[in-house]
């Protein structure tokens, strides 16, 4: 398989990751934040402001992740909504003030695959400008990824993220000088995440 990019450890494909998968090396650890089926990329409710113009129908039905593979160390983003096993380590990211008591989610959580304590993540990303400049309608915040990155109790050499949109996790990996491999099925956020990656240099508070 060819890569869509493949510079400094980090490689996007630009495909099926159920096709993709089964091909790439052994990987080390899996962040994801995979289709919710919420409707984001068709404009329903809050989420029509975000949407992109031509935006693809990426999110109509939440992925099924029976493809993943098994007993590696995972976060995935959005595990609430999908059939995944029991966990205790559950992973809440908290908004903050800016979305107290506003027609939007105050917080969101992530689903492990180890066994551990629940971890709460603080900031706001309306006060912290994280909005600004969006690349994709769900684009999380970097400097969240990053801590992400840091609970892995394996220290993972290689992560990947089958579902990586506009590549929020590879750039947290290139930060910290691990090596990742993204796939993305649709072509125009395969694009953006290889221009983001291909900044020779990241904002100060990404490699904090």
């Amino acid at each position: 398989m060819k890569p869509y990019y493949s510079h400094a450890g980090i490689q996007i494909f630009h495909g099926d990751c159920r096709e993709i998968l089964p091909g790439l090396e052994a990987v080390d650890a899996i962040l994801t934040d995979p289709p919710y089926g919420i409707g984001a990329s068709r404009g329903i409710g809050k989420y029509g402001k975000l949407r992109a113009k031509n935006e693809p129908r990426w999110d109509d039905v939440a992925v099924d992740l029976s493809h993943l593979p098994a007993g590696v160390p995972s976060i995935v983003w959005g595990g609430n909504y999908f059939a995944l096993p029991p966990s205790r380590m559950f992973i809440v990211w908290d908004k903050g003030a800016g979305f107290a008591g506003r027609d939007f989610a105050e917080c969101e959580q992530a689903w492990c695959s180890w066994p551990g304590n629940a971890r709460i993540y603080r900031r706001d990303p309306l006060a912290r400008g994280d909005y600004i400049d969006k690349l994709h309608p769900t684009e999380k915040p970097l400097p969240l990824f990053q801590w992400c990155i840091g609970l892995f109790r394996n220290s993972p050499s290689l992560i990947v993220d089958p579902y990586c949109g506009s590549g929020t996790t590879l750039v947290a990996c290139k930060a910290r000088g691990i090596r990742a491999i993204g796939i993305e099925l649709e072509e125009q956020y395969a694009e953006i995440a290889a221009k983001r990656l291909s900044q020779e240099v990241l904002p100060l508070e990404a490699t904090a």
